[in-house]
């Protein structure tokens, strides 16, 4: 009765050790990029950030550069949601 209860515990053991592995590893998921790069980590992708500037009024403006491509994105106080994508193919980054 002894040995069964021993392998119990240690079961049980290697089980608490593995719950709080797989809970730490979901913790490192949600962890911020450094602000000194220039893409954020979604989903083990690379997704570049954009320059955000906000207003007192709520309002805010978001560039996002891909290459040649710029997107803007733009919130006005009102909730109104704009976003406009331009590409210049002969200007070199």
């Amino acid at each position: 009765m002894k040995l069964t209860a021993r392998k119990a515990l240690i079961i049980g053991a290697v089980a608490c050790l593995a719950a709080a592995g797989f809970a730490s590893a979901a913790q490192a998921q949600d962890q911020r990029t450094p602000k000194n790069w220039n893409y954020e980590i979604k989903d083990g992708k690379r997704v570049p950030k954009g320059n955000r500037v906000t207003n007192q009024d709520g309002s805010w403006r978001e560039e996002v550069r891909q290459g040649n491509c710029v997107t803007i994105k733009e919130r006005a106080a009102s909730g109104e949601y704009k976003e406009t994508r331009q590409c210049d193919p002969g200007s070199p980054n």
